[in-house]
């Protein structure tokens, strides 16, 4: 089929900056209702021949490596200040290496300013969206991701893994153990294969097992003919006209040439780190803070799962890296519990990690007994994932460097982080819970990984009912101009201690229908 290009000057397509989970989701249903799309992605089209089983090469390959800084308290402002946030630069975005864990929220979650009460140095929010109608747009995403667990869909085999983390949680008492819905082809489905258990989620998927938008939504939206992709083209700013509505928007090609493309409407689907960075530069003498930033949210509330692991060690094999990435969950810690001295809540996945990643999370400076019998006794050990609610405050936000810039000229992001005493006495209580289930589970020893930055970057642009309390509505459209939308987890009021996936792509759905509705 011959590729579909759209003019330049031609003002009537959506352009979608963007191709994860968000983007190449709202992309799809657009197209598939008629409307023309251009979706501008920075990174290169792959394709499963090209994903490799290597941790190393996969990395270099995939993920989003340009420079920014972290500041503030968290751990990684001190272990790694320019490390990238694991987020993928390449059509599918993200989709490319996610584990494919896809849970939906929890009804408290949604209200946490009514539940949570006050709590200093935080701006708690509801989200605009109910819980009923999120679960109508969850129930969609789940089929159209082909989720384990639900539709009748089968799950995917239990790993060695997850039997030793539940056999250990069960011994200490939790209850609410299961393995995990994944968005990973239990059988085969929609012309792509069940999964081979081959271990490498987080590395691109070789059979197409799972779900990753560069082979879902992409080709979907292409074979409608109103799908305009164009690969390695990097979004430098968005234009607007003399009465604020967006109209354009200017990029950079894998040339270096400069495009202006016309747009009746724009939807950002970047990621929380470069979807503020957008907006901030797009700034002008009529929007003097940036695009959509009336509010002077825009950057601020960046919101990242609270992460940290533990690792045991066992007499026998355990062989941690046989199947998928993340094998199973504990929920028991979820719950609503003030009583454990923080609000909110965290899963503890079953989770493996290659060598070389187990390396750098258990101890960066890489020194020590310790630290090489974990190296050398890999097959034996287990390993559990902590994926905790993050409270979103003002003050940590996403900014532009003032003085550093990228080839393009663009500043560079800044990524701030000051971690509430929520989560610290949260992460405590993951690594004493943690090693309770090693141990009970047999551990001879356990070693307590370091968080990392986040992959789960949500909450730059946080939705709001009030314009003065946030960027989007529920729908993720601009409370200030009328045809900017915002398509992925920058839309996130608070965390959850979900993965956002489901609901991202659950929200991109809800969002092309009321754009469908609005746009004639």
């Amino acid at each position: 089929m011959a590729e579909t290009r759209f003019a330049l000057n031609d003002g009537s397509v959506a352009v979608v900056i963007g191709s994860g989970a968000g983007g190449a989701t709202l992309a799809n249903e657009l197209c598939q209702r008629g409307k023309k799309v251009v979706c501008l992605e920075a990174g290169p089209r792959l394709s499963v021949a090209d994903y490799r089983n290597d941790e190393f090469f996969a990395f270099q390959q995939l993920t989003w490596l340009d420079r920014r800084i972290a500041t503030g308290n968290w751990s990684v402002a001190n272990t790694a200040p320019t490390m990238p946030a694991y987020t993928v630069k390449a059509v599918g975005g993200t989709t490319n290496h996610w584990g494919a864990l896809a849970f939906r929220m929890q009804r408290h979650e949604l209200e946490a300013r009514d539940r949570y009460g006050t709590l200093p140095g935080v701006a708690l929010a509801n989200w605009p969206v109910k819980w009923a109608e999120l679960r109508r747009y969850w129930l969609r995403a789940e089929s159209r991701m082909g989720v384990t667990g639900t539709h009748g869909i089968p799950w995917l085999p239990v790993t060695n893994n997850y039997k030793v983390v539940d056999f250990g949680a069960r011994e200490v008492g939790y209850r609410r153990v299961a393995n995990d819905r994944h968005a990973i082809n239990s059988q085969s489905r929609n012309g792509r294969p069940a999964c081979m258990q081959l271990g490498f989620c987080g590395q691109g998927c070789k059979s197409s097992a799972k779900w990753c938008t560069l082979y879902t939504e992409v080709p979907q939206a292409e074979e409608t003919g109103r799908f305009d992709l164009r690969p390695r083209c990097t979004a430098l700013r968005i234009e607007h006209d003399a009465t604020g509505r967006v109209n354009a928007v200017l990029y950079v090609d894998a040339d270096g040439n400069q495009h202006l493309q016309k747009a009746a409407l724009v939807a950002i689907a970047a990621n929380a780190i470069e979807t503020p960075r957008l907006l901030l530069h797009s700034a002008s003498s009529k929007y003097p803070k940036g695009l959509a930033n009336g509010s002077d949210w825009v950057g601020r509330s960046y919101l990242k799962h609270i992460n940290a692991s533990a690792w045991g060690l066992f007499e026998k094999p355990v062989h941690m890296n046989h199947g998928v990435t993340m094998g199973g969950t504990i929920y028991d810690e979820a719950r609503f519990d003030v009583s454990r001295g923080f609000v909110g809540g965290y899963l503890l996945q079953a989770c493996q990690v290659g060598v070389p990643f187990l390396a750098a999370v258990i101890k960066p400076d890489g020194w020590g007994r310790d630290f090489t019998q974990y190296l050398e006794q890999y097959d034996h050990l287990a390993g559990i994932w902590m994926n905790g609610e993050d409270l979103p405050q003002r003050d940590n936000r996403v900014s532009l460097h003032g003085t550093d810039k990228d080839a393009n000229g663009v500043p560079i992001p800044v990524v701030h982080v000051d971690e509430h005493a929520n989560d610290i006495a949260m992460r405590k209580h993951f690594y004493e819970r943690a090693e309770m289930v090693l141990r009970a589970a047999g551990a001879r020893s356990v070693m307590r990984g370091t968080p990392v930055s986040a992959s789960h970057n949500m909450g730059t642009c946080r939705m709001s009912v009030r314009p003065e309390d946030g960027v989007t509505n529920s729908f993720g459209r601009s409370h200030e101009i009328d045809n900017l939308f915002i398509s992925d987890g920058s839309v996130f009021p608070t965390s959850s201690a979900q993965n956002p996936t489901l609901t991202i792509v659950a929200l991109a759905i809800r969002q092309a229908e009321h754009i469908v509705r609005t746009f004639r």
